[in-house]
């Protein structure tokens, strides 16, 4: 068996801060890094800026502006394909490769779920409904098939637990922690996975990988949110070793609003 380090970060476009993966190379080593909101077409994406990080296998899916996904890893990759068009969209929010490990193959699945707008109510809101069918898709989809020594990992703009939030009381009604969504979440994560990082942080405890640009003193007020999740399947559980939410990257220079996390297992 071998370590792989693995990285998840909302880096809220790719060319205005692919400065700053240098410095999540340096905090996390990871052997794999997964972007979500990159924002870059496929034809501009920023391959010789990336070149001296040292991650010489990538995939991606990008467009102009919004969303976007990609994968750089030092470790061999082949593209995995078959997914759907989640939701007839063609939006990008999805990109998936097989590592190629010693011990085998790898199935690493990299997502960006839709925000879901302001408004709880897909009546009122068609960017929420969107959200909502785009969970039960892909839950559906990972339900249906057979799950082994796999990871998904990515933004997915939910915080399912009461301690991911900062206020449960007071953000059941706010998009992100609804019931209709972490009940979404839950369901898509009992399809054949476990959650990384809560394996070892008690559900008791508060844990955020993200902070409102709003809020201007961010370490103060602390009123973060848990977005960014890490999960594998339970063939793979045993070989957790370590997570990192890695706070400190909320105040780089132009930072994002979400901050990386990291998971290492024995695979």
């Amino acid at each position: 068996m071998a370590a792989l380090r693995v990285a998840t970060w909302n880096i809220n476009s790719l060319r205005l801060r692919v400065g700053l993966l240098d410095r999540l190379v340096e905090a996390l080593r990871p052997d794999v890094i997964c972007l979500q909101e990159t924002k870059v077409p496929d034809g501009l994406f920023p391959a010789e800026a990336l070149g001296p990080l040292g991650y010489p296998h990538t995939v991606f899916r990008g467009m102009k502006g919004y969303n976007g996904v990609a994968i750089l890893s030092r470790v061999p990759l082949e593209v995995h394909e078959g997914a759907p068009d989640w939701c007839g969209k063609g939006d990008c929010r999805h990109v998936a490769a097989a590592l190629q490990t010693p011990a085998g193959p790898v199935e690493l699945h990299n997502f960006y779920v839709p925000a879901g707008g302001d408004v709880p109510d897909r009546t009122q809101n068609p960017k929420y409904g969107h959200k909502l069918d785009f969970v039960a898709e892909a839950g559906a989809w990972f339900a249906a098939r057979p799950l082994a020594r796999s990871v998904l990992v990515g933004d997915l703009n939910i915080a399912p637990l009461e301690q991911d939030v900062w206020s449960h009381k007071q953000l059941l009604g706010v998009v992100s922690h609804t019931p209709p969504e972490t009940e979404g979440l839950n369901v898509w994560l009992n399809a054949g996975f476990v959650d990384a990082v809560r394996h070892f942080v008690p559900a008791e405890q508060k844990l955020y990988s993200w902070w409102s640009y709003r809020n201007q003193d961010w370490r103060a007020s602390d009123r973060g949110r848990r977005l960014d999740h890490v999960w594998v399947t339970p063939d793979l559980q045993p070989g957790l070793r370590s997570q990192t939410i890695l706070r400190d990257a909320r105040d780089w220079p132009r930072g994002s609003d979400h901050v990386p996390v990291c998971v290492e297992l024995e695979v």
